[in-house]
């Protein structure tokens, strides 16, 4: 009975790997064509047991949304979407709280991201 446990423990650990990196695999290239489009500010928000949150815009050279991402989720099956809300606009005229009203998390990583002081 613990051999069996252990080898299906085993099983999950690996599977879960497998999953990560393929979840990470599809992040950095939807990041990656992000970062093709202009400069980039990345945000993100949540904890230990919260649902992470991870938002990514791309600047053009006249400081507007030309693409951005979000990726939110606990498990390895989130994936990286496009927030079409927010394209076109200006960095002055982004506001958290008006683009997601109802969403802490997100109003806080795309807080972070117009920070731009990792660009």
């Amino acid at each position: 009975m613990v051999t069996a446990f252990i080898t299906v423990a085993a099983i999950a650990w690996f599977c879960q790997l497998i999953f990560a990196g393929w979840q990470l695999r599809q992040f950095n290239r939807a990041f990656d064509a992000l970062c093709q489009k202009g400069r980039v500010g990345v945000g993100r928000s949540g904890g230990r047991f919260k649902p992470r949150v991870v938002v990514a815009i791309a600047l053009d050279e006249d400081n507007k949304v030309c693409d951005s991402l979000i990726m939110r989720g606990i498990t390895v099956f989130a994936r990286p979407v496009k927030i079409q809300a927010i394209n076109g606009i200006s960095l002055q005229e982004l506001r958290p709280d008006v683009i997601f009203p109802h969403d802490s998390l997100c109003q806080n990583a795309l807080s972070l991201a117009l920070n731009l002081k990792h660009v």
